[in-house]
């Protein structure tokens, strides 16, 4: 199967900056898209940035100009750095792996667990 993990998630105060890391790991013949979404307590998740094979991205547009995400193909990394960091960025932030885990398989989403960032005013 596949796994997906991110790591670098933490507590910052407000102007302050993070970069989170995501990973996929497994049975993987090519990432399509590898997206970030975050949720934070009451409110539905939401998508934050994303990135296809090719290095096209797209951004939510309250993150435009502050986030930059970027992947390593080589590696099946995914970052996001996250820069200017405002109370209202504080959520989970989950990382998803669209796999295609053979040439004749569909691409496939897969979540990772998780990571909280908290940005403090």
């Amino acid at each position: 199967q596949v796994q997906v993990a991110e790591s670098g998630g933490g507590s910052v105060q407000a102007g302050g900056s993070l970069r989170l890391s995501c990973a996929a790991s497994g049975i993987i013949w090519r990432i399509d898209t590898m997206n970030w979404y975050r949720q934070s307590p009451g409110r539905e998740r939401e998508f934050v940035a994303g990135i296809d094979s090719e290095g096209k991205t797209k951004y939510a547009d309250g993150v435009k100009g502050r986030f930059t995400v970027s992947r390593d193909n080589t590696k099946k990394m995914v970052d996001l750095t996250m820069t200017n960091l405002a109370p209202e960025d504080t959520a989970v932030y989950y990382c998803t792996s669209a796999v295609r885990m053979t040439s004749l398989s569909p691409s496939k989403d897969f979540w990772g667990q998780g990571t909280q960032v908290t940005v403090s005013p």
